[in-house]
């Protein structure tokens, strides 16, 4: 899980290097890089591509695709560190469209925790000047893409294989990105074609690496390592870009993952004491 936050931080600081490149472009290139190794991964495990569900594993590429495309414009436009921390509200997003696709549950105590996240959002907006409102808008679209996507990902578990579902997330990458290089192309320079490389090898193994995480390890006890994410995006900004954070966008940035974590340990103890409750009426 260390090495799929990495992994993901480092992808996220190379579409940031490629601030002079249209977004739709980087997915393009993105897509073609993660589908090739992906498809290679199919070719080796025998996997069919095709898949079983293939409404859903399009909707999930559709999902997907729109909250990347969006996350990446907040990536060039905002501060490393924010733009990374408003992204980390999409388990929110997940939990709540959870009530009407999946007909999950969300108690009290969780909707508080959510409530403290979204502050955490706000205290950035209020006293960061580098923050649009509009941009802001823009990274939670993304994160509730995320939402939508992960919801998928989730009912699609126990008919497809994880290597199926990213490859359907790269085609569909690259099916909306086409047509937007008509319009918008730019032919990269020599640092940029690295970059771009970069960005595709990055997000492929952060993925992969996601998947073995969840696959050998209980939610519980690998979700949480994802916002060392944070550590990264803070420490690379401050050094990299001169992003500097002052006090109250610190607090901001505890508030969004302090109440996020909380409401994944305690969706997590609920679970388990569930499965206990289950046990003992055996």
């Amino acid at each position: 899980m260390f090495l799929s936050t990495f992994s993901f931080a480092m992808a996220n600081v190379f579409v940031k290097q490629l601030s002079n490149m249209p977004v739709l472009e980087i997915v393009f290139f993105r897509s073609i890089v993660a589908g090739v190794l992906c498809a290679y991964g199919i070719r080796k495990t025998g996997v069919d591509w095709r898949g079983n569900n293939k409404r859903f594993l399009i909707l999930r590429g559709v999902a997907g695709t729109v909250a990347l495309v969006l996350f990446f414009i907040t990536l060039q436009n905002i501060p490393l560190a924010t733009a990374t921390t408003i992204q980390y509200l999409s388990p929110i997003f997940t939990a709540t469209i959870a009530i009407f696709f999946l007909k999950e549950s969300i108690r009290v105590l969780q909707w508080l925790f959510y409530a403290m996240a979204f502050s955490g959002v706000v205290l950035i907006k209020s006293f960061d000047p580098r923050i649009s409102l509009f941009y802001l808008m823009i990274g939670i679209i993304a994160a509730l893409g995320s939402g939508i996507a992960y919801n998928f990902v989730r009912s699609l578990r126990d008919s497809e294989k994880p290597l199926v579902i990213i490859f359907y997330f790269q085609i569909i990458g690259l099916v909306v990105s086409v047509p937007a290089l008509f319009f918008s192309w730019k032919t990269p320079g020599g640092a940029d074609w690295f970059y771009l490389v970069l960005v595709g090898l990055f997000s492929y193994l952060g993925q992969i690496f996601l998947t073995n995480a969840f696959s050998r390890e209980k939610a519980a006890s690998v979700a949480i390592i994802v916002y060392t994410g944070l550590v990264y995006a803070i420490t690379i900004g401050w050094f990299f870009y001169g992003e500097e954070q002052t006090v109250y966008t610190f607090a901001g940035m505890a508030l969004v993952v302090g109440g996020v974590v909380l409401s994944i340990l305690y969706g997590r103890r609920r679970n388990l004491m569930a499965d206990r409750a289950v046990e003992a009426a055996r």
